[in-house]
């Protein structure tokens, strides 16, 4: 941020506070495509990446990539060696390493909700509001989820893993996206079998091919169907261990969750343990101390109608849907985030 952004007074250049929410946004969308094509990752790997060279190598268009590498320099993100004139040297900058941790939620933002923002003016208007009134993109969210469950949800996740006390052969991950978190527990349990279940047809065909190139492809089925209102079937009978990260507010209101819980109840009656990961509808937050990710989640969910429990309400559930609470593990990141333990 430039001297310009503490808000105490306007600019007469045009270079003030409204050019830095500007330009951040930019460099939000910059975030998003230096990870997916590969950039990111070479910085955080090497501290420094040849642009025109990562173009030949990836076949990419060298003048959007410096603009893109421009948009980064704005936020401090990199630094540009301009001294040939070319700025054709990237080297990490100052903000490098929290926005390299934290790039899976300017993923989710500008690539996954991209179009569910750009469509805000007519979102708020209530005529608007019928049908399938937003769109995103489910892939992305997907990808960007993955990330965000490894960094932020997954060291929780195991260490619920860890403490369990009982053996267990079938698992079901709701909400399976990419399918990361069923490879996981392939890789660590190798006589464990699993179960995906998703809406998305599109994650799904992720999910799949996914866990088949990591070897595990013959021990898992894969089920298209909304959680909220599973079938019976013979398959999730057999499961022990259910899990289900960063999909649950899908359940709210309070009514329609206690229900959809119930269901998840006789769906899986062989389930000794649950493991649901969340994240809440924050309290008590000023809006200019919004954490990393908060604005735009909770944002995000009043658009598409989504209701957000904050943390209170989730706890006030449980007992109702025929679960036993056993315990609650904070995930740092996001804000009001948690892993519950329920039996």
């Amino acid at each position: 941020m430039t001297a310009h952004a503490t808000g105490f007074g306007p600019s007469s250049d045009g270079t003030g506070l409204s050019a830095d929410i500007f330009n951040s946004t930019v460099a939000g969308f910059a975030i998003a495509a230096a990870w997916e094509v590969g950039a990111f990752d070479v910085l955080n790997d090497h501290g420094v990446i040849d642009v025109p060279a990562f173009c030949e190598k990836h076949n990419l268009h060298l003048p959007s990539m410096r603009s893109m590498f421009a948009a980064l320099g704005s936020a401090g993100v990199v630094v540009r060696d301009a001294a040939d004139g070319g700025a054709d040297t990237v080297r990490t900058g100052s903000a490098f390493a929290e926005v390299y941790r934290d790039k899976a939620f300017f993923h989710w933002l500008t690539i996954g909700c991209a179009e569910l923002f750009a469509n805000m003016p007519g979102i708020v208007r209530n005529e608007n509001r019928v049908g399938g009134f937003y769109r995103r993109n489910a892939v992305a969210i997907s990808y960007a989820c993955k990330d965000i469950n490894r960094h932020s949800f997954d060291p929780v996740f195991w260490e619920a893993m860890e403490a369990l006390d009982f053996d267990f052969g079938t698992v079901a991950d709701l909400g399976c996206g990419s399918g990361g978190r069923l490879a996981q527990i392939a890789g660590r349990y190798p006589n464990v079998q699993g179960i995906g279940i998703d809406i998305a047809p599109d994650a799904l065909r992720d999910a799949a091919e996914n866990v088949a190139a990591e070897g595990f492809g013959g021990r898992f089925d894969f089920i298209e169907a909304d959680v909220r209102d599973l079938a019976p079937d013979p398959r999730l009978e057999k499961v022990e261990v259910l899990t289900c990260f960063m999909m649950g507010h899908d359940f709210w209101p309070r009514e329609r969750c206690v229900t959809s819980l119930r269901r998840l109840r006789e769906a899986f009656p062989n389930v000794r343990r649950f493991l649901l990961g969340d994240t809440a509808r924050t309290t008590n937050i000023p809006d200019r101390d919004k954490p990393v990710f908060t604005l735009a989640f909770e944002t995000a969910h009043d658009l598409m109608g989504v209701y957000l429990p904050t943390l209170a309400e989730w706890e006030d559930v449980f007992e109702e849907s025929g679960w036993k609470f056993l315990n609650a593990r904070a995930v740092r990141v996001p804000a009001d985030s948690v892993v519950y333990e329920l039996a």
